[in-house]
Formats: C-alpha cells, structure tokens, sequence
C-alpha cells in the first residue's frame, strides 16, 4: 500500500472537512494540548448555521474559536472531562458544563456509549512511514474515542511531538477519512502554577522525607507537586521510577538529574509511564522520540491494579479544602466547579494497596479571599455543594506547611485531632470548638 497516495486523496482543507458535523452532532475535540486549532476556526465559521452541536473534550490550553461566536450558548454545548479556567468561563456564559468521572474508566466511557461521538477531530504529528499518526502527548483516551467514532479527521501539525508508547498511542490512516494541514502552531504550554512558594516548600519537605530510594512517583500539576520535584531533583534519591496520569515538566528536571532509572519497577521496567502530558517547550522536547517515555491509555495508567503492582508508589496531589471528617474537595469552590476529579482517587487507592506505598494530599493551611481576609482550607463540614473527590475512608497522608499527618485507621476524635494539628494556628481553637458541637471531640484530645 502506498501510504504517500493514499495521504494525497484524503488531504482536504479545514473548511471542506467540517461540513461533515450536522445539527444535533456529538463531536469530539481531542483532549489538552491534542485540541484541533485549524479545525476550530473552521468550526466557528459554520456554527452559525448549525445548532446542538455537543462538544467533548478537556483541559483547554487556549480559548476555542468555537467559545468565541456569537452567542454560543445557542449553538454549541461544550461538555468537559476535567476543567479549567477557560472552561469556567464557559459555564458561567451558559454553554459548558462538566462530566463527571474517574479519569481510569473514560476509555470505557466511549467504548460503551450509547452516543459516541459522530465526528472526531484532533491534533496529531504527522504520518510516518508505516502510515500512522502519532496522538503526541495525549493518548489518554483518544483510541477508545476514535473505535466508535463514525467519522475521524485528524489536523497534523508539525510540531507535535512523537511520543512513543506500547499501545493506543496511534491512529492508522485507513481509520481515518479526511486529514487536514495547519498552519503548524507552537503547541500550546502549560505552566505548573508559577513558581513555588515557601509554603510550597515546606510541604514539599514533608513529602521528600518520606520517599525512599527505588519509589515510584506520579504527580499532579500546580506549585506543591513542582516543588516536590524540585526537591527531589535536588536529593540524593536514587533509581526512581515514573507511572502518572500527567507527565509534567518536574518529571523532566529529576530525570535530568540522573535520579530516574525506573530499573526497580516490576512492571514497564525503565520506562516513564504517563497518559497524558502538558508543560513548557522543555517537555515537548524531552519527550519527543524519547524511548525511555512510555505513552499509554487512562485505563492501564491509571488502573489501581497497575499502580499497586509497583512497590514503594508514591502519588502527589493537591487539593482544594478538607473537612474535620477527612473529607477531600479537589475539584470546586462550593457549587463552583474548579476542575474535576480525574485520576486522584485512582492513585490514592493504588497507591494504598502498593507494598509500601503512600498518597499524599497536601494544600496550604489557608487562603486569602479578594478582600485581603485570610481563610481556614480546613474547615468543620465541607461548604454546602463541595465535592467529595477522595473519601475520609480512602485519604493516607494528609499535608500542610504545618506538618503531616497519617489519617487511615484513625477513629473521628483521632481524625480531628490530626487534622486539626496542622490546620494554620490561628484557626485551631474555632475548629476545635466546631468540633466539640459535632461530638467528634474527646475532652483528652491535645489542644
């Protein structure tokens, strides 16, 4: 088979392919740095002429030409598997709104659908010569979505990394109807939050203390998880392996500092396992044909069986409030939705079950509101409508700058005592105080 040829008759522009989406479509935008850009402003131009047109996808990098329209609430609803500030605009403008899942069972989402998408677009690098586009960084859930999808049009851009893998990492060109050629934008970056604060790296040091030589770590995105790679870089850890839901740009500085060798992992042994990544250029390029990086779907990275099976995990990750119960909110400010559960729950469990693993769930003590009034993240009860991302049942190692605390096994006196211990001091004796009207404090808990 001539791939070449076959390239040629299936090359179209932007503008012809979208005129394939019809009202009433269920259409999927690829996820993160993987969403279509030349495709997107096709889609633009034509929505004014369509409605109800149902959009999947996630982690917007960019603001979408499509969520620039006029009105778009009136043609398009955007449905998101993990959010950000982007799409939390969207929801207040009336269009978006957010899926929930556990990030480890959206392969089977599509799989079993009763309304997989009919079109499926997406950012991909170009073909190589046995005629396979490369997903880049993104192969999360996207072979699942493209098994069901009735029509698939990939945008090949140039710049988008090849990242190796062991499967559902590609797409052949016989699966796909139309191919499109950007203009081969920068792919898009994403920072880790800026840069780390001193409250960062006094949770960071908690954590390191904590990890032995051989561990295996996956860690989420924001400032904490960056500082904790950065400390670790910085160690004198040794043969570290890697297994994360997101590949992020700290995993690149401990790797570069000889800290990563993955050698002790009894499964994927001396690869850097990851599903989906996004940071700076460094990534993109650290990545790119990189044998030693292992692109694989959601469901076997983030699977608890595969995450128990290495010895010594340890998983990283932030959260936004928690409660006296040890309830975790990681994903909205009350009713307010922030971003999604993705795979937390997944790894905290995983980790759990590992000989010798541990989660970590960290935030700062306290936050300041817009009018300088400093607020208490733990709280007596979560805030009325907050999420329930990680159970009180499920959380391991609960992290501030104030110290750290094991919290499984522990009666709710004990619970709240913990917790308590490394709330901000100024809050303690209210949280005490709250505590005693909920019966779950002993007159003989520390104070």
């Amino acid at each position: 088979m001539d791939y070449k040829e076959m390239y040629a008759k299936k090359l179209t522009t932007a503008d012809e392919a979208v005129k394939v989406v019809n009202s009433g479509d269920w259409v999927d935008f690829g996820w993160c740095v993987g969403t279509p850009v030349a495709l997107d402003a096709a889609m633009a131009k034509r929505l004014p002429e369509l409605t109800d047109i149902k959009f999947r996808g996630g982690i917007l990098c960019h603001v979408p030409e499509i969520f620039k329209i006029d009105n778009p609430a009136d043609h398009i609803t955007w449905n998101s598997w993990h959010m950000g500030g982007i799409e939390r605009k969207a929801i207040a403008q009336g269009f978006s709104f957010y899926a929930p899942i556990r990030y480890s069972e959206l392969p089977r989402y599509y799989r079993d659908s009763t309304t997989p998408s009919r079109v499926a677009m997406f950012q991909v690098a170009p073909m190589d010569e046995h005629g396979f586009f490369n997903f880049g960084p993104c192969a999360s859930h996207l072979a699942a979505c493209c098994e069901v999808a009735d029509i698939i049009i990939v945008e090949v851009n140039k710049n988008m990394p090849r990242c190796l893998g062991g499967f559902e990492e590609n797409i052949h060109i016989d699966k796909v109807a139309m191919i499109v050629e950007g203009d081969n934008p920068a792919i898009d970056e994403l920072g880790g939050g800026g840069a780390a604060t001193d409250v960062d790296q006094a949770v960071a040091k908690y954590i390191v203390n904590e990890i032995p030589d051989g561990a295996c770590l996956q860690l989420g995105i924001g400032g904490m998880p960056n500082a904790v790679g950065s400390l670790i870089a910085q160690s004198d850890l040794k043969d570290l392996g890697v297994h994360t839901e997101m590949y992020v740009d700290a995993f690149v500085d401990i790797a570069k500092a000889g800290k990563i060798t993955g050698m002790r992992k009894s499964i994927d042994k001396g690869r850097q396992v990851y599903a989906f990544a996004a940071g700076t250029k460094k990534l993109y390029d650290y990545l790119n044909e990189n044998p030693e990086c292992m692109s694989a779907p959601v469901n076997y990275t983030n699977d608890i069986r595969s995450i128990s099976s290495l010895d010594n995990f340890m998983s990283i990750n932030n959260a936004v409030d928690i409660d006296l119960y040890g309830q975790i909110n990681a994903e909205s400010a009350g009713t307010k939705q922030i971003s999604g559960a993705g795979g937390q729950l997944d790894f905290v469990l995983g980790a759990y079950l590992s000989n010798g693993g541990k989660s970590f769930i960290c935030m700062s003590s306290t936050y300041k509101q817009k009018d300088g009034t400093v607020k208490s993240r733990i709280t007596p009860t979560l805030n009325n409508g907050s999420i329930v991302t990680d159970t009180r049942a499920n959380v391991h190692y609960f992290v501030t700058e104030y110290g750290i605390v094991n919290l499984k096994g522990l009666s709710v006196w004990q619970k709240a005592e913990a917790i308590i211990s490394v709330a901000h001091p100024d809050f303690r004796d209210e949280l005490i105080a709250e505590a005693e009207k909920m019966n779950i404090w002993k007159k003989s808990n520390k104070r």
